[in-house]
């Protein structure tokens, strides 16, 4: 099964550090020492354990770590992992990306390649998860608000699109002073369906939050953190800056950083997590009428760079989403309505 996370134990060279392996890739391992002298595989993602620290690093750097079906069933399987015994004691997670960007969002090319492989896969990730209440699609950065520990991203590169969305789901972000963002999901035609919307609630007004995601515009670090997209802005290596904070917060009492964050979260998300579950739903729902449809197969010819002459235009909008709108706009009243 892709994804599951293998179980085996590795050192990597440090003291008291080792290494759990995600969905395996056949590539040679290079240079780095293990436990065994057999050589292992290179995997999509990385559980690494410092102490009280898990490093959880996205490790497809020649893709620029960019979202295909493994990854996401990897990525969910990390997040996972952090609650299972052989990473009990776990504090603090530090989220980074391996190579020269943390993410540069869905690796939309090799699905664009095979139409019936896509569907499959779009099938797969929309699938809704009766325990969590979420898609596969928004696990990958949802599962992180749900651990009981603070989650710090550590952003360096591009951060775009489904890669800004599991960032948004950590508890802080520290980014290169050089990096970039972008909810870019709108030049595929889509709307953000990866849960991020539960962060953007919380952190930026929403006048801002419509006209990132409608025009997919690329933020500058010193820009996001002025949103307050972004926590600090590091004049350093971000990675070891976050390390540093994690360090930091894994000394403090672990039942405090739990309540805590359970209660900012729910405080701040200004509802329940039955609430978040509806939001979760609404995201999925909207990202399924969306997924093939003209208009969006139209922004995904433009985003792929298809020649001019060979574009199709896009159509008028659909009559659904007045629709929409206007049931989303008679839910916020009525719930106005129900209150004390």
């Amino acid at each position: 099964f892709i994804g599951r996370m293998s179980g085996r134990l590795l050192g990597v060279g440090r003291p008291r550090a080792a290494l759990i392996r995600l969905n395996a890739r056949p590539a040679a391992m290079l240079g780095r020492r293990l436990l065994s002298s057999a050589a292992m595989p290179e995997e999509l993602v990385q559980v690494e354990r410092r102490g009280a620290v898990a490093i959880v690093r996205l490790n497809r750097p020649e893709k620029l770590n960019a979202l295909s079906l493994p990854m996401f069933r990897a990525i969910r399987a990390a997040a996972k992992s952090i609650n299972s015994p052989k990473l009990s004691g776990v504090r603090a997670v530090v989220l980074c990306g391996a190579g020269r960007s943390f993410c540069a969002g869905l690796d939309v090319k090799s699905l664009m390649r095979d139409p019936l492989a896509m569907r499959r896969t779009m099938a797969e990730l929309l699938e809704t998860n009766a325990e969590t209440g979420a898609t596969l699609a928004q696990e990958v950065g949802y599962l992180w608000r749900l651990l009981p520990v603070p989650v710090i991203a550590a952003v360096h590169g591009v951060c775009l699109g489904g890669g800004f969305q599991i960032v948004l789901g950590a508890d802080f972000r520290f980014a290169a002073a050089d990096s970039k963002f972008s909810i870019m999901e709108s030049k595929w035609g889509l709307v953000p369906d990866m849960g991020g919307t539960l962060a953007l609630r919380e952190l930026i007004p929403l006048d801002v939050a419509k006209e990132l995601a409608m025009t997919a515009r690329v933020l500058s670090a010193g820009e996001a953190h002025s949103l307050g997209l972004v926590t600090r802005v590091c004049a350093s290596n971000p990675f070891d800056e976050a390390l540093l904070f994690a360090n930091e917060l894994a000394a403090r009492s672990p039942d405090c950083l739990a309540a805590t964050k359970a209660l900012l979260n729910a405080n701040y998300g200004r509802g329940k997590a039955a609430e978040e579950k509806s939001a979760l739903a609404l995201e999925a729902r909207l990202q399924r009428k969306l997924i093939g449809g003209w208009n969006q197969l139209a922004a995904s010819a433009k985003g792929l760079g298809v020649p001019d002459i060979l574009q199709p235009g896009f159509r008028a909008r659909d009559n659904q989403w007045v629709d929409e709108l206007r049931a989303e706009g008679h839910e916020e009243r009525d719930a106005t309505l129900a209150k004390p």
